[in-house]
């Protein structure tokens, strides 16, 4: 019968967290995501996955890398995940008080998760490097940064041309050349003093009138 490779026998550059206070399978599901994947690749992947074990599982990736550049004089833009998997732990066993004098189990699952980099082949590394030169050379940290400026670029523009076209600014800024209302006599304004300079000579002779009658009655009196 047929076997693989044995576990500690697989090509590569190795790193191993043992006795990781986290189940075997919580592990294996984060682990699937990264498998295959280059090393850039998976770093994006943990950083955004919403596991706790995530965090443990980055940086036994960077020690594997880390182990990669310093002991095999490996790049780290050409290596990726070859292998990854969690073994078992030995269980850590706890109790809590029940009801009646008895007592709950409590299982604190540990395991130990290894993760093995590899370079690239030759098509692979060549693909890759393709790649990042068509996305201007930092991959999707480029990608979404052209994208967010962009973005910025096409919001400012928007925001002038909306302002441009809005009626309401010239209104709200008038020109300070242009006499305003308040310097112009109105219709009105004009009516109202035609009226008070016709009705000034009446008024002024009926007074005249009355003062002649008053002036009149006092002579009779005398």
């Amino acid at each position: 019968m047929a076997f693989g490779v044995k576990t500690n026998e697989r090509p590569g550059t190795r790193a191993e967290l043992r006795y990781a206070r986290v189940s075997a399978y919580k592990a294996r599901e984060v682990l699937n995501l990264i498998r295959g994947r280059t090393v850039a690749e998976a770093h994006d992947i943990l950083r955004l996955t919403e596991r706790g074990v995530a965090t443990h599982i980055a940086k036994t990736l960077a020690s594997a890398v880390a182990n990669a550049e310093h002991n095999d004089g490996l790049a780290a833009g050409e290596l990726f995940v070859s292998a990854c998997f969690a073994d078992e732990g030995p269980t850590i066993k706890r109790f809590r008080p029940r009801a009646r004098g008895r007592a709950g189990r409590i299982n604190k699952r540990t395991c130990h998760i290894t993760i093995i980099v590899s370079r690239l082949d030759a098509d692979d590394l060549e693909r890759e490097r393709t790649r990042a030169a068509r996305t201007g050379g930092a991959g999707a940290a480029a990608t979404r940064a052209r994208r967010v400026a962009g973005s910025r670029r096409s919001g400012t523009v928007a925001a002038d041309n909306a302002s441009a076209d809005d009626p309401t600014d010239a209104a709200a800024s008038p020109d300070p050349d242009r006499p305003t209302d308040s310097d112009q006599p109105t219709e009105a304004g004009q009516a109202v003093d035609e009226t008070a300079a016709d009705a000034a000579p009446e008024g002024t002779a009926m007074a005249d009138d009355d003062t002649a009658t008053d002036r009149g009655t006092d002579e009779g009196e005398n």
